[in-house]
């Protein structure tokens, strides 16, 4: 019976995964409930990797459609037009529908998605940030059609997998399939303190995005309250359980201070629990060699005001 299922599995495989694009998401057993589905509805319903042409939505190089997108400050969703554009590099949304400046553009070269049905409250709830000034900024979107909310994830993959192919013509496919989107290392709510550690703890929603953790007021807001760069050991970064013994202020009971060269970052966690993954999540990147395009992106935050 078990070889049975196994060579029916392969058997399955080969013919309903036969031309599945390098740049198309292939979830696991962890990832939300719409891209698990879509990616079975793909495969044995739609049969979108036995028909090539079925792959256009996504693989076209160009997609444009309406998407409910949060409203920065009131927290409204309103109907959107988004254009997505490999030739011009960039995805675009206009405000009105029929403007002809887009009211936000979005370069392809900064631009991440990640699925946060939990946080934006929908099912098909979309997070995409890009780069604005080097700051990041969030939009949240959904669309009441599964396919096609996961249409524009797999379009926005493609166009970056085209633009990665092109900035290093060297690399092979499976080094740029890693970086074309990339889920959160760690989101939650932590308490902080300013850099005198004199103006008490705020409490604030944290999100760590690769070495970036973001500090926001509310998970949904469209920027960070702040950022912090967190640099490889090597560079002069620790992370230590506990606080200071001189510091006050505080609600919560599990300090972190994250150390860096110019100063020393305070956070308290509510639980335990919490303390301990977060330390391990901190640890992790600072176990982790910087990259060399990394320091720039360090130096930028040291020039910060």
């Amino acid at each position: 019976m078990i070889f049975m299922a196994s060579t029916g599995n392969s058997a399955a495989k080969a013919k309903y995964e036969q031309k599945v694009p390098a740049f198309y998401y292939c979830p696991t057993h962890t990832d939300c409930q719409l891209l698990r589905e879509q990616w079975i509805r793909a495969r044995y319903e739609r049969s979108e990797f036995i028909h090539v042409e079925r792959q256009e939505p996504y693989s076209a190089g160009y997609r444009e459609g309406f998407l409910w997108k949060r409203g920065r400050d009131n927290g409204q969703f309103l109907s959107r037009k988004f254009i997505l554009s490999e030739r011009e590099g960039a995805l675009k949304y206009f405000n009105k529908h029929d403007a002809r400046e887009p009211k936000a553009l979005m370069k392809i070269q900064t631009i991440n998605a990640t699925f946060q049905p939990t946080k934006i409250g929908n099912p098909h709830g979309l997070q995409i940030t890009y780069l604005k000034d080097n700051s990041t900024r969030n939009i949240f979107v959904y669309h009441e059609d599964g396919k096609e909310m996961v249409d524009w994830f797999n379009a926005i993959r493609a166009a970056r997998f085209h633009y990665l192919q092109v900035a290093f013509p060297g690399a092979h496919d499976v080094d740029l399939v890693s970086k074309l989107t990339r889920n959160y290392i760690k989101e939650g709510y932590m308490e902080k303190t300013g850099p005198k550690h004199t103006e008490g703890f705020k409490k604030r929603w944290f999100t760590l995005d690769d070495r970036r953790l973001m500090y926001f007021k509310d998970p949904l807001d469209a920027y960070a309250r702040g950022e912090v760069f967190i640099g490889s050991k090597e560079s002069g970064y620790t992370v230590l359980p506990g606080l200071p013994s001189s510091t006050q202020g505080y609600h919560w009971q599990f300090g972190i201070t994250i150390v860096t060269p110019d100063r020393k970052f305070l956070f308290a966690c509510e639980t335990e629990d919490e303390q301990k993954e977060w330390i391990a999540v901190f640890q992790g990147v600072v176990n982790r060699p910087m990259l060399p395009q990394e320091y720039a992106v360090e130096a930028h935050f040291k020039h910060k005001p």
